[in-house]
């Protein structure tokens, strides 16, 4: 009784407040709101840390539960006793299992069975091996573990513990990595995603048997038991779930919103199933796990619901899991040389195991050398699933402390080197071109018309109809096919569970992202393009790329030059309100948007979409659109020029081209004070005047075409000529116009990289309602000043800094 007497009664939930005598810490709802936001910081601060290094958030998230734990700030038993009391852990195991069983549910949405299905023999017999050499080392280590650091613990459980902790890869953070490393739509990406999948599945069924082993059962029979109701569970589960949710699909159109009353019976189900194998005896996980990989992947029901849950679980649950984990992981329980060399054993095994494994069948299929060993060490790679396995073997009481921490040190070793090592090793080689890259730009000497091809970028549904509007002006006479369209869906990498689903659409149907044959696919954009291709004679090639905003730019820029275009087409960063003004979509856009100009193997355009064309499809022979040269001189503008020449071959097009010409008696004035070299000038003013004798030539004869020439005296003048020719859809200009008119517009301005006219069309005071295209020619190097421009930090400019008297 005297014992009873000592015991501190159970927490409540919440306090009366610090001027009531409480002490917030003493109270399970503060102190997890304590928890969970130191959790989040130090996570993220590590994660922002590690971004050079290019490494996964799951390092950042173990490390971060390592260091709250006792091998670094709980050394501090002040603190431990403070923040993670024993008596807090109950609240805090749960939650972090509650966020894990729903996380697990995303997980399986992950993994899609039929792809599965068509895995190859190559990716099967490298997955095979993955699992089956890892796992035998792991029953060799697991021995001179319980020789030494583990003995006493139950034979069977403890082998197979080590076997699946040893044969694992983490398909999730796989995914990821070849993301960042822009390896998805390679062969070593396919062939690594397709094994680590197999590989994934296969733990899971090694794990069940693991954790049906490790029971206290009276009888060697309950493990059988255990393991045969798992198995009944998933075949009756096989059943039932499909054809639920496939019902809730049919009922949740595309773009509609999902009844809130599918969202709760579809997590009910999770809950229900966790209950169950909770009940069965291997573990709640498994249930929820099970539901997720059933559920019917087509359709708009899937993403809505990852949409809907994955920010709270990702974002706050699943970090707690890496807390609980960290808890129990003392690193200063790996005491003297024996312990330090055991673990050198098992990261040597682990690695050893997987990468021997790996590169050995993949040398016996014939990949090569250099593409098997990236292969080995991108299956290398632990994360969740692995610390899940290890906190089930200590909660089961198959691992003792040491032998956690050593795993624990093993998982987060093997994924810390894996990108590292894979971007030391492998370098994917570009495919060789079919023919020579001829055509970088629209321009051709005399206006030439030939085939094409244009590189369209676009970051969702709202850029596709003056983008299909756009095709259909580029398209020309429609006699014959002369325009084929690359248009390439960039797509945000996240931390996020729907950026997997992403990457598996990105895959699925590799590039086109649709099959002609496929009647599975609803998406609006696939729809949007296949439409448009049956009515037109453009061929449209869409493509998926993924990855991060940082190095987007690079999928840009490589999609043109492997496919040989001569423009690409990007959407500017702000688009149009209500109110008919401009505001920001994302500022990282516009870092993309610099980085393509300065890095692009042909021409760039910046799109800014005011609705040219209408909110829809306009058919050709609907189509009568008025489109603006601006001509002010120099190279970006003769490329303006040469693509407004071949929009008007299309017979709903009526170009105008304005040509802005300096009054001669003020062009050495004080009116424009500028330093320009004589004979440059001259030579320029030649060249342009060649340029616009071939369009007269080519381009105006016999048609409603017209060219105009404004002479103005200062840029005052120019801005007026400009406004008034605005009145049209579509505005065409070059980026950086030479001559001493335009020198005079360079002022400092909101956007430097759309140039000084096309800052000066996107001036809300200038009130021009036709969408515009800022037109860059390429060059092998541009201009100091071209550069200078892309380099600058915009400001807020309004009218008067462009006024000149």
């Amino acid at each position: 009784m005297a014992s009873n007497a000592t015991c501190k009664p159970p927490m409540k939930a919440t306090s009366e407040g610090v001027f009531q005598g409480n002490n917030p810490l003493d109270f399970a709802l503060p102190l997890v709101i304590i928890q969970i936001c130191m959790v989040l910081v130090l996570t993220r601060v590590l994660a922002y840390l590690l971004k050079p290094l290019r490494q996964p958030r799951v390092i950042a998230e173990i490390i971060g539960g390592i260091l709250l734990g006792p091998s670094a700030l709980g050394r501090n038993t002040n603190y431990l006793h403070a923040v993670f009391p024993k008596r807090s852990m109950p609240v805090l195991d749960t939650l972090a299992n509650l966020g894990l069983l729903f996380f697990l549910f995303l997980v399986g949405l992950e993994l899609d069975l039929k792809s599965l299905r068509r895995t190859g023999k190559k990716a099967l017999s490298i997955a095979m091996a993955g699992i089956s050499l890892p796992f035998v080392l792991g029953i060799g280590v697991s021995f001179v573990l319980r020789g030494t650091i583990s003995e006493g613990v139950n034979a069977g459980p403890f082998i197979v513990f080590m076997g699946v902790a040893m044969s694992i890869t983490a398909f999730p953070v796989l995914a990821r990595i070849l993301a960042e490393l822009k390896l998805l739509t390679t062969d070593v990406g396919k062939m690594a995603m397709s094994a680590a999948a197999v590989n994934d599945i296969a733990a899971w069924i090694l794990l069940a048997l693991a954790v049906a082993l490790s029971g206290t059962g009276r009888s060697p029979l309950v493990a059988l038991w255990v393991f045969l109701c798992g198995a009944g569970f998933i075949v009756a589960c096989s059943f039932i779930i499909p054809p639920i949710f496939k019902w809730m699909a049919r009922r949740c159109p595309e773009g509609e919103p999902v009844d809130e009353l599918y969202v709760c019976a579809t997590l009910g189900v999770v809950l229900a199933a966790g209950f169950c194998t909770d009940t069965i005896g291997i573990h709640a996980l498994f249930g929820a796990f099970v539901v997720g990989v059933l559920m019917p992947k087509e359709g708009a029901f899937a993403g809505a619901l990852v949409e809907k849950v994955e920010d709270l679980v990702s974002g706050l649950f699943l970090p707690l899991y890496f807390v609980s984990s960290g808890l129990k992981t003392d690193v200063a329980s790996i005491k003297g040389a024996q312990s330090w060399g055991l673990l050198v054993l098992v990261i040597c095994a682990a690695c050893f195991g997987k990468i021997g494994g790996t590169v050995g069948v993949s040398l016996l299929c014939k990949i090569p050398f250099t593409e098997a060993v990236a292969l080995g060490l991108l299956m290398n790679t632990k994360g969740l699933v692995e610390l899940i396995v290890l906190n089930i073997g200590k909660d089961r009481g198959v691992l003792n402390d040491q032998t956690f921490a050593i795993l624990v040190l093993m998982a987060l070793v093997t994924t810390f080197i894996t990108t590292p090592s894979v971007i030391a090793v492998y370098k994917p080689a570009k495919k060789p071109s079919k023919s020579e890259y001829k055509h970088r730009t629209i321009y051709r000497k005399e206006f030439a018309t030939g085939p094409f091809r244009m590189f369209f970028t676009f970051h969702g549904i709202r850029n596709l109809p003056t983008i299909i509007n756009l095709i259909e002006a580029s398209r020309g006479t429609g006699k014959k096919e002369t325009l084929t369209v690359h248009a390439m869906h960039l797509m945000e990498l996240s931390e996020r569970s729907s950026a997997i689903l992403m990457v598996h659409k990105a895959r699925k149907n590799g590039s086109p992202f649709w099959k002609k044959n496929s009647q599975a696919y609803s998406d609006q954009i696939v729809v949007a393009f296949e439409t448009f291709e049956q009515l037109s004679k453009v061929s449209i090639r869409p493509t998926t790329a993924i990855s991060a905003i940082s190095s987007m730019h690079e999928d840009i820029c490589n999609g043109a030059e492997s496919r040989r275009a001569a423009m690409i087409i990007l959407p500017f960063h702000k688009r149009l309100r209500l109110d008919g003004h401009l505001e920001m979509t994302r500022a990282e856009y516009r870092h993309v948007n610099r980085k393509v100009l300065e890095h692009a193997p042909c021409s760039v355009s910046i799109l800014v979409d005011r609705g040219f064309g209408g909110s829809s499809h306009v058919s050709a022979s609907n189509v009568k659109s008025l489109v603006t040269v601006l001509f002010f001189g120099g190279h970006d503008d003769h490329e303006a020029l040469a693509y407004g020449a071949r929009m008007a071959e299309h017979p709903g097009i009526t170009l105008v081209v304005v040509r802005f010409l300096l009054e001669r008696d003020v062009a050495h004035s004080d009116s424009v004070s500028v330093d320009i070299d004589g004979l440059g000038s001259i030579e320029a003013r030649s060249l342009d005047d060649d340029v616009i004798a071939e369009f007269k030539e080519k381009i105006l004869k016999g048609s409603s075409n017209k060219y105009v020439e404004r002479v103005v005296k200062n840029s005052s003048e120019a801005i007026e000529a400009v406004r008034e020719h605005s009145r049209c859809n579509l505005i065409l200009v070059g980026r950086m116009p030479e001559g001493e008119l335009v020198a005079s517009l360079r002022k400092r301005s909101e956007c430097p990289e759309m140039g000084p006219v096309g800052n000066l069309l996107i001036l809300p005071e200038m009130n021009i309602s036709a969408s515009v295209l800022v037109v860059q020619q390429y060059h092998t190097n541009l201009s100091m000043h071209s550069l200078a421009s892309l380099k600058e930090d915009g400001v807020t400019t309004d009218q008067g800094e462009y006024d000149s008297n």
